[in-house]
């Protein structure tokens, strides 16, 4: 979230920015603003009660000891009033406290200034195309049509144990799936980044730390008898590993890897997009998050979406790079780079990472910080990236890899994972 320093100095800055991302901010900025200043008046009037009920206290005893018994109670009866009036102003301060922080988090983050204007997704900037142009036979086939035929992904049944958007991996199948997770986590190891293998599950203070909550309940699924979340990214426990650490500066970079099965409602969904593998309710995917100095954590934003790349590289696929305009960006992001890939066999680009610099946004919400060199408090900069999401890559890739007798071609990088060749 953002922080109250830079809504009290720069009020007209916030409401300037959240424009580029359409959003309207003024009203809440100036609640914030009012109940901060409730909040400071309440607590210098406090200030000045408790400094009171303090002298008032220490006369009690020297008045009895004079033989003032009359002064006496009067000062005792002042300093009841006095913690009276003391506690209505702490209920006045946590009040207008709570208020302010209801408020606070319903700005999104701001978006910085490489993030073009716009309002939709048409409106995204290509700043990267890349990869070979997909050759299909004449005979060619959506992903759908060919994983069928070759009984390797079964939809309907995942309808049966489930529902729609739940499907079932079988034989190659599954096994091009694991193989892709496997490769995936070595070039991120080999990159630098820490794997972990974290709870698929998590508490409300760990949506709240990430900034799923309270923006995105809707589209979490939610076990109320426990309070948990199943988690929509594996960025949700990874992230929140941190959450409530001071850091040292030679701490940093801090990076780390994981791969998880992810759960979103997709509330909303339908239409030919939703074919497939294109959306899912349940799918896997593996994600690098990057803990950084504020002053290097745009080089490692560049850093990020250079390893992005070389994976959707390796795999041979036609792919662009996106960088996303204010209307399109999530409410977390003060940048995003979006990956998509080609699907000659449906015609369209899919997407398959987003990159994403918070900057302190998430930090804030976390209490992550690091001590300076002056040993004063800072907030650290979270950065975090998909590498990558599974349903669509795997679309892409039975769709651009398939042959016309209807098999598909592994890429050769996942073959030693495989073991086969040949789908």
């Amino acid at each position: 979230m953002l922080t109250l320093k830079l809504l009290r100095e720069n009020p007209e800055f916030v409401i300037e920015r959240l424009q580029v991302k359409h959003f309207d901010a003024k009203e809440i900025v100036y609640q914030i603003l009012d109940m901060d200043r409730q909040r400071r008046a309440a607590q210098t009037e406090l200030d000045a009660c408790l400094a009171q009920q303090k002298a008032r206290s220490a006369e009690i005893g020297s008045l009895m000891k004079q033989g003032q018994r009359a002064e006496a109670e009067e000062a005792k009866k002042a300093v009841a009033e006095l913690k009276e009036k003391s506690k209505a102003l702490e209920e006045k301060m946590a009040e207008a406290e709570k208020k302010q922080q209801e408020l606070v988090v319903l700005l999104p983050n701001l978006p910085c200034a490489l993030v073009p204007e716009g309002r939709t997704a048409e409106d995204n900037l290509v700043v990267k195309m890349g990869g070979p142009e997909p050759h299909l036979p004449e005979n060619a086939l959506p992903h759908w049509e060919l994983v069928k035929n070759l009984d390797i992904i079964d939809f309907d049944l995942g309808v049966k144990l489930t529902g729609a958007g739940f499907p079932v991996y079988k034989g190659k199948g599954a096994r091009i799936q694991r193989a892709l997770i496997s490769w995936f986590l070595e070039k991120n190891t080999d990159a630098g980044y820490l794997e972990y293998q974290p709870p698929y599950m998590v508490n409300a203070d760990s949506g709240f730390g990430t900034g799923q909550l309270p923006d995105k309940e809707g589209q979490m699924y939610y076990a109320p008898l426990d309070g948990f979340y199943m988690i929509p990214t594996a960025e949700v426990p990874v992230t929140n590993i941190y959450r409530d650490i001071i850091l040292k500066k030679e701490d940093f970079p801090v990076k780390m890897t994981a791969y998880t099965p992810c759960w979103r409602r997709e509330a909303g969904s339908y239409g030919k997009d939703v074919r497939g593998l294109n959306r899912l309710h349940q799918f896997d995917k593996v994600e690098i998050v990057r803990l950084e100095l504020p002053e290097n954590s745009y080089a490692a934003l560049d850093e990020m979406v250079a390893h992005v790349e070389t994976l959707v590289q390796d795999l041979g696929l036609r792919y662009r790079i996106l960088r996303l305009c204010g209307g399109d960006m999530s409410f977390t992001s003060a940048i995003t780079y979006d990956f998509e890939v080609y699907s000659a066999a449906q015609q369209r680009w899919l997407e398959v990472s987003s990159v994403s610099n918070f900057e302190s946004y998430q930090a804030n919400r976390l209490k992550l910080r690091y001590k300076d060199e002056n040993g004063k408090t800072q907030l650290a900069h979270t950065l975090n990236g998909s590498s990558l999401a599974l349903p669509r890559i795997l679309a892409a890739i039975i769709e651009d890899y398939q042959m016309p007798d209807g098999h598909i071609v592994v890429p050769e990088v996942l073959r030693k994972y495989t073991g086969f060749d040949i789908i």
